[in-house]
């Protein structure tokens, strides 16, 4: 387990920060660009991935083990999201034969 806080620890903070903050970005893009909704959902998960890294990075690097459960935490919300947001679009594809998200103002009325 230490070889693995030394591996992290002589990269430098600011990397895994760039690292993290491209990955948001591109998340945050797709999710306002885009308008498929398997798109969206990836992109949500890019950015919950983002602060993943974010976590175990600070974690290992203050040597506290407090940001790699809230990764775990993260995970599991993540997985619960995956698996909702997947039998919505199903639900969606099924009602419009589209998973494009501008066609959902036709299911209000």
């Amino acid at each position: 387990m230490g070889t693995v806080t030394q591996t992290i620890q002589a990269v430098p903070i600011n990397h895994y920060i760039l690292l993290a903050s491209l990955l948001f970005t591109i998340g945050v893009m797709g999710v306002l660009v885009r308008r498929n909704a398997i798109v969206i959902f990836m992109s949500i998960e890019l950015m919950l991935n983002a602060v993943n890294i974010l976590l175990a990075a600070f974690s290992a690097y203050r040597g506290d083990a407090s940001g790699q459960v809230f990764v775990f935490f993260i995970m599991a919300v993540a997985a619960a999201e995956v698996a909702v947001g997947l039998a919505i679009i199903v639900m969606i594809y099924r009602n419009t034969r589209s998973i494009d998200i501008n066609i959902l103002n036709k299911l209000k009325g």
